[in-house]
């Protein structure tokens, strides 16, 4: 993937760089998530490669709580796109990613990316977490892409797919239940 990385962000750091970074932070006890975008035109072998890398370096140091796959929204940017990812190349990646990575916990369905449908699919493919509704986001609006959820949207879309909503702290700790009584779960405090 560095030769993709290369192309498209040549003054970013390569794969290594940014592996033992995380590894610093693990070896600290700091807590981190691990993303792929895709979608530049890089191989399914590319992919993979990346997958290993982030499976290899959690199997090293363990401190990855969740992976955050996400299609590139060429929107306005100056990068070329062979071919616009679409929810069955999403569904895929998030099978592919679950398999490969069993090793790590968590892994996010991205509605913000991929729009609350497609994510909902998502939880049937090997997401067993579905985002959070966010307060601002800049990344992925600058590209055009704003879907936008609210808490009660986010709830039914889990009710929906079968399971039963929680929220949950950065580090996946549960604050509350969504089900009859709707009380918050433990001593957290905001």
């Amino acid at each position: 993937m560095d030769d993709i990385r290369k192309a498209i962000s040549p003054k970013k750091t390569r794969s290594q760089a940014w592996l033992d970074l995380h590894d610093d932070a693990h070896s600290i006890g700091m807590k981190t998530t691990a993303t792929m975008v895709y979608g530049f035109g890089e191989t399914g072998a590319q992919r993979v490669e990346h997958l290993i890398k982030v499976r290899d370096q959690q199997d090293k140091s363990g401190g990855f709580t969740a992976f955050i796959p996400w299609s590139f929204s060429p929107n306005k940017t100056k990068l070329d796109c062979p071919r616009l990812m679409n929810g069955t190349d999403y569904l895929r990646m998030v099978a592919m990613a679950r398999i490969i990575l069993d090793n790590i916990p968590h892994l996010q369905a991205g509605w913000v990316t991929e729009g609350p449908d497609v994510s909902q699919l998502a939880l049937q493919f090997g997401a067993d977490d579905y985002g959070g509704v966010l307060m601002t986001e800049e990344v992925v609006s600058a590209t055009g892409l704003e879907y936008g959820v609210t808490e009660d949207q986010v709830v039914n879309m889990i009710r929906e797919a079968g399971y039963v909503p929680a929220q949950r702290t950065t580090q996946y700790d549960t604050i509350r239940v969504y089900g009859d009584e709707e009380e918050p779960v433990g001593a957290y405090d905001g």
